[in-house]
């Protein structure tokens, strides 16, 4: 009984819920199960039954969360060590396969050391809210477009900060020269995940030179895509060493769990003293630590997956355009597919898994701002031409449907 003149609290919660599926922007999951040997087909559980679709959305952007050399790590890891890693990193959960990973990153990115956190998101809240907390008089130069985890990062910390427009040097150079001598760290990415844009490194690496910011790239979406041995695109363009701090996650091109940060032995080591989020996380299974060193370790000497990603990509870019499909002209691994409306586009996702056993989720605000509401293709190595004939069957019937625009 809800006391007179009180707040109803689920009034309040089924206001806003109502107000998000009124606006097209209320999240629904599908209830799948991947194949292993199988990739990209999955089990949807639908309202129907169980029926096999085709994923076009996974961030198991190479397909390593099934690769034999991975699975193989965590199944012989798992079976000697067992489920679970016991605790904390400081109190029992400390082991010999998250030194070895540790290790095998800072290698990767030409680093002294690296530091093991339980996903991307967290390795970011935690990173960057501890530099942006402890830094004396600190302003954190943030990138309009980076990722929710960075922003939530830089807002715990409560540091002064400046949001600057997308890849724009100019804009930030003035800010910078405002900052003056106070303390700057800059924040952005490699690889921009909704747009697939790329950010401007070389640029921002050499205004924080200039200026005396310390830089902190995402590069979360391009470890193990981009460089000689997958170390994103600061090894692609030579500028890893002149980075400061290097985060990135095991999570999408690697097939695992987990987020990591690298850097120089002093700096990371003032992260691991200092960030509540590790310090008091229980740490990372021991299996899924083996399974992440034996992706890493081979996309380090593969270039098969790689090549056949971008050609896989570009492939799709290219049959979207030649369909006149208003597709965004990503220069990266990612296909984003414009709708510029929610509703619709949720209407556009709904029938192409019910219609066409196709799976790929709507993207709408917050995540992209409104009137760019999308779907995110994300073709990968294992996406053969039949199943791109048989999405451009299926968008083609539904754009035509549903009464979707062409591009302009």
């Amino acid at each position: 009984m809800v006391k007179e003149g009180a707040m109803s609290y689920d009034e309040l919660f089924r206001a806003d819920l109502d107000a998000l599926k009124a606006e097209g922007r209320y999240r629904t999951f599908a209830e799948l199960e991947r194949l292993a040997g199988n990739f990209p087909n999955a089990l949807w559980h639908g309202p129907d039954g169980v029926k096999q679709i085709t994923l076009w959305c996974s961030n198991d952007y190479l397909g390593m969360g099934q690769h034999p050399k991975v699975l193989n790590a965590i199944d012989t890891t798992m079976r000697a060590r067992g489920s679970g890693a016991g605790g904390t990193r400081n109190i029992g959960g400390n082991t010999h396969q998250h030194i070895a990973l540790e290790r095998e990153l800072a290698d990767l990115h030409g680093k002294e050391s690296a530091l093991l956190f339980t996903s991307g998101y967290v390795s970011n809240l935690a990173a960057l809210g501890t530099l942006a907390a402890n830094i004396p008089d600190v302003i954190v130069f943030s990138d309009e477009k980076n990722h929710a985890s960075m922003i939530e990062g830089i807002r715990h910390a409560r540091a002064e900060k400046v949001i600057f427009p997308h890849n724009q040097l100019k804009t930030l150079e003035a800010e910078l020269i405002k900052a003056g001598s106070r303390p700057k760290l800059l924040a952005f990415e490699s690889v921009y995940s909704m747009d697939g844009s790329v950010g401007e490194l070389q640029g921002f690496v050499e205004l924080a030179e200039k200026y005396g910011a310390l830089t902190y790239v995402d590069e979360v979406h391009a470890v193990g895509l981009y460089g000689r041995e997958g170390g994103g695109k600061s090894q692609e363009l030579g500028l890893a060493h002149r980075l400061d701090f290097i985060e990135g996650t095991l999570a999408k091109a690697f097939g695992c769990l987990g987020g990591y940060v690298a850097g120089d032995g002093l700096k990371i080591d003032w992260i691991r003293s200092k960030a509540s989020a590790f310090i008091f996380t229980t740490a990372l299974p021991p299996y899924l630590a083996a399974g992440a060193l034996a992706s890493i370790q081979h996309l380090r000497t593969s270039q098969e997956e790689r090549a056949q990603i971008h050609e896989r990509a570009d492939t799709l870019r290219k049959r979207l355009r030649a369909r006149s499909y208003p597709v965004m002209d990503a220069r990266t691994h990612i296909v984003p597919l414009i709708v510029g409306d929610a509703v619709k586009t949720k209407a556009l996702s709904n029938r192409l898994l019910e219609r066409h056993d196709i799976y790929a989720q709507a993207i709408n605000y917050p995540t992209v701002r409104r009137g760019r509401e999308r779907l995110r293709f994300t073709p990968t190595p294992l996406h053969s031409d039949a199943h791109m004939d048989q999405l451009m069957e299926a968008l083609d019937e539904c754009w035509s449907t549903l009464g979707l625009k062409a591009a302009a």
